[in-house]
């Protein structure tokens, strides 16, 4: 018997083209399946079969589990202490092994471990296919619409199957059976059966993609696309940038009588793409990239990682665009917050900017308010700055002697040390709930303690607009922060 499943063993391997020890694990978990069922319990079994003779061995087996975790399948599992008195030398994690009565081949069920070897083939024929197109390197998959799976499309490419999952398709496209389909290889996911390779036909990265196998000059590296927002089957954005003074990037993407976009802009189901020039300049990138709409002015916030964008009434709807898209797109395009406002909207935030200063320094530095409009229109924006400002900077300020910097410069460091100190009496009366409430960090603790909100079930009780009011975060921000505080009043309850 035991020579014939070497011959066995021998002819899967080559009528299947896969190695002989892939067949002879086949084989081995054949043979401990069914020993398994000779005893009581999940028992753990290991086969051990000679590449050679063909003989094997049977052993049942024990992990190595740490005393204090305790046993949670004895069947399988020795805690450390009795182990060490069988092994003396075993650790946490390795096995213990006692030999058991082999069965004899002839008394396993041919059906099952004939299923369980054509499996184990299958999937060693499925990994071998699998690492052969990967290899390729390839980063677009093509292939046809073989068939829907919930709600899933299952795209075949030879004998390789993709997954393209209804959320990674273009809205409003249409596939059916025998269809075409080029996406992009997003992961392999080995867990899957059938379709281990996940698709997209909506990230940014397939457009980016498209049109390095469209433009030769991005494979040649005198082009560089910088990065993409999309609204799949709607609208995008590109950013580029040329590293050759003679290549124009926006001309050389749109090809001639755009034959190159349009390429694109085909297999995208008709997608529109704005093709934008990158800057290493922020304003200057956002303006691009708020085109066509014509800007104003900026006014970038470095710390907010935002900029105020004033346009004229004739761009606003432009520059927002339909839904928002467009002021959408182009934050997504060049990863700052842009806020849309008219001059109107503009001299308004700077007023109540400029009186929510003045009243700061008024109040805090104790200065009339001629000193604070000073301060102000030098571009200091906070009691940190005036308190550590490099001296000679501050006495360039014209108006301002040694006398005047020092005294202001010593009233700030010494206000900032008294609000401080209130900031840390303020936090030892907050409850240790809300310490304890995820994602509050100390300086907003600080600032909920000084607006006189201490325990979870005050925060809970807050409106998101209060909320707002209080610590100046977006709302979607407060939404998710008051829901979290309220999620042990549900708590339980079904």
């Amino acid at each position: 018997m035991n020579r014939e499943m070497l011959m066995l063993v021998d002819a899967i391997s080559r009528e299947k083209n896969v190695e002989r020890d892939v067949v002879f694990g086949a084989v081995e978990l054949a043979l401990a399946q069914a020993t398994k069922k000779l005893f009581q319990g999940d028992v753990d079994i290991r086969v051990a079969v000679d590449r050679d003779s063909g003989d094997y061995e049977t052993f049942r087996r024990w992990m190595v589990v740490p005393d204090e975790a305790g046993l949670q399948n004895p069947d399988a599992e020795e805690l450390l202490m009795d182990a060490t008195d069988r092994v003396s030398d075993v650790e946490v994690g390795e096995y213990i092994e006692e030999g058991v009565e082999s069965v004899p081949i002839g008394r396993i069920g041919a059906m099952a471990a004939k299923q369980v070897i054509l499996q184990k083939i299958r999937d060693a024929e499925r990994e071998m296919l699998l690492n052969d197109f990967l290899s390729r390197g390839d980063k677009i998959f093509v292939g046809t619409v073989k068939r829907m799976d919930k709600g899933d499309i299952i795209v075949e490419s030879g004998r390789v199957e993709g997954r393209l999952r209804r959320g990674e398709m273009i809205a409003k496209e249409n596939l059916r059976n025998g269809d075409r389909v080029r996406a992009m290889i997003m992961e392999v996911d080995l867990t899957l059966r059938g379709a281990p390779i996940i698709l997209s036909r909506s990230a940014p990265e397939f457009m980016m993609e498209l049109f390095r196998q469209e433009v030769p000059e991005i494979e040649q590296g005198l082009l560089e696309i910088k990065s993409c927002a999309r609204d799949s089957g709607s609208r995008a954005k590109i950013a580029v940038i040329s590293h050759d003074k003679r290549v124009d990037p926006i001309g050389t993407c749109v090809g001639v009588r755009g034959t190159r976009v349009n390429a694109v802009t085909n297999e995208l189901a008709g997608e529109r793409v704005d093709i934008v020039l990158w800057s290493e300049d922020p304003a200057q990138f956002v303006i691009g990239a708020l085109a066509p709409a014509n800007v104003s002015s900026i006014v970038v916030d470095e710390e907010k990682h935002a900029m105020d964008v004033v346009v004229d009434e004739e761009n606003l709807a432009i520059a927002i665009g339909r839904g928002g898209q467009n002021v959408r797109l182009a934050s997504d395009l060049t990863g700052w917050k842009i806020n849309i406002m008219d001059a109107n909207e503009s001299a308004q935030k700077q007023a109540n900017e400029t009186d929510y200063l003045r009243t700061l320094f008024m109040e805090k530095l104790d200065v009339d308010q001629e000193i604070a409009d000073i301060l102000i229109a030098e571009g200091f924006t906070s009691l940190e700055e005036v308190a550590y400002v490099p001296l000679q900077e501050m006495l360039e300020i014209e108006g301002f002697d040694e006398d005047t910097v020092n005294e202001l410069r010593t009233r700030a460091k010494d206000m900032l040390l008294t609000m401080e100190i209130a900031r840390e009496e303020s936090i030892e009366e907050v409850s240790q709930d809300l310490r304890d409430l995820e994602g509050l960090e100390a300086e907003l603790i600080a600032t909920l303690a000084q607006n006189g909100v201490n325990t979870r079930d005050e925060l809970a009780d807050l409106a998101v607009d209060e909320l707002t009011a209080i610590t100046g975060q977006p709302e979607e921000e407060a939404k998710a922060l008051i829901l979290k505080a309220r999620e042990h009043w549900f708590a339980g309850q079904e």
